[in-house]
């Protein structure tokens, strides 16, 4: 289905004439605009895009298939949102409550007398399933991480910053055209334990995992890719530390089929932690849904209720972080076939030893 479509589904089991969209991201996903203001009103028979003159020649090239009208100061935002729905007719809308502050609901519901507004959960839901050309765009996101990865091999080697790294391999994703999907990961040693560590001004020394989780934004479609290699020479702890995190991850692949509950892919990952007593430094969830948001909808983890499908985007990043010592991340991003999944990065995850000898 296509995003109004589903989007208009959503209506349906709801009871609603209409949704009044404010979300970037499900913004983006539905109309392919990429500014920083806009609003979709939706109804089973019609679609209205709304921006302001900022955007008023970025909206005509971005956006097709909806009528798209724009507005200028003096003109109130919240006011020209109200009077287009109006037009169209709208007597009861929802919105997206978990980005809707409690102050543009005030606003709203001043403006908008007359027409009743009804929460909604979030709608990230309906983006986990892809489209052929959305994979497309993670496909080139993920090329763009696997040669990002190998760009910034070359500094590994003691003496280096974590900060110069992260630094250089930002713009060399930036170099191609492409944009950060979030601030890269680069920690090394015992700072390798904190799984969203900041790069710092940290040298690399011999015997130091480095873990860099970075990834790429094409056209609105972001990649999310995890490796950690070891600095010059790597002990028998680094290597059974290691070896457990990549055996964890090889069977949390292979159990992604469609119909398998994602929280036993989770268990799958943890259960070979648990046989190495490494699941006890394994905080956080096997992985998530990736796509125009970097953690979109759908967790792996040993609380979800989701499902796996066709179509859906995962990342899938077991990771064992020992205080004192270091810690190990591998992450993959994978679309979900009929008979398994595609691995869309490719990365080596063979354990790198560098600089290579």
């Amino acid at each position: 289905m296509e995003p109004l479509d589903k989007l208009r589904a959503r209506l349906a089991d709801n009871g609603l004439d209409s949704v009044i969209v404010s979300d970037l991201n499900t913004i983006g996903w539905l109309t392919g605009f990429t500014g920083t203001f806009a609003r979709v009103v939706v109804s089973p028979s019609s679609a209205r895009f709304i921006t302001d003159s900022r955007y008023t020649i970025q909206a005509g090239e971005e956006v097709s298939g909806i009528d798209i009208v724009s507005f200028a100061s003096p003109t109130d935002g919240d006011e020209f949102t109200a009077e287009q729905a109006r037009d169209l007719g709208v007597s009861k809308a929802g919105f997206e409550s978990a980005s809707v502050t409690y102050s543009q609901w005030q606003s709203w519901s001043t403006k908008m007398e007359g027409i009743e507004l009804v929460p909604l959960k979030d709608l990230s839901d309906l983006r986990l399933v892809k489209s052929p050309a959305e994979v497309a765009k993670l496909r080139k996101a993920c090329g763009l991480a696997d040669a990002a990865f190998s760009h910034i091999q070359r500094l590994v080697q003691p003496g280096v910053t974590e900060l110069d790294i992260a630094l250089d391999l930002e713009f060399f994703i930036r170099r191609q055209g492409a944009e950060i999907a979030f601030p890269s990961i680069v920690v090394s040693g015992e700072r390798s334990a904190r799984p969203h560590g900041k790069p710092s001004e940290k040298k690399l020394e011999v015997g130091d995992f480095v873990t860099f989780d970075f990834g790429a934004r094409v056209e609105g479609y972001n990649s999310d890719i995890t490796r950690t290699v070891v600095v010059g020479e790597a002990s028998d702890r680094h290597r059974e530390v290691y070896g457990a995190v990549l055996k964890a991850q090889l069977a949390a692949l292979d159990a992604i089929k469609p119909g398998v509950a994602a929280r036993d892919v989770d268990k799958v990952a943890r259960d070979i932690l648990g046989e190495y007593d490494l699941a006890k430094y394994f905080g956080h969830g096997l992985g998530h849904g990736l796509g125009r948001v970097v953690h979109d909808g759908g967790r792996l983890s040993p609380s979800s209720s989701d499902m796996i499908e066709v179509g859906q985007i995962w990342t899938v990043e077991p990771g064992t972080y020992i205080p004192g010592f270091g810690g190990v991340r591998i992450e993959d991003d994978v679309v979900v076939t009929e008979d398994g999944i595609e691995i869309l990065t490719h990365s080596t995850k063979e354990l790198l030893v560098l600089p290579s000898r």
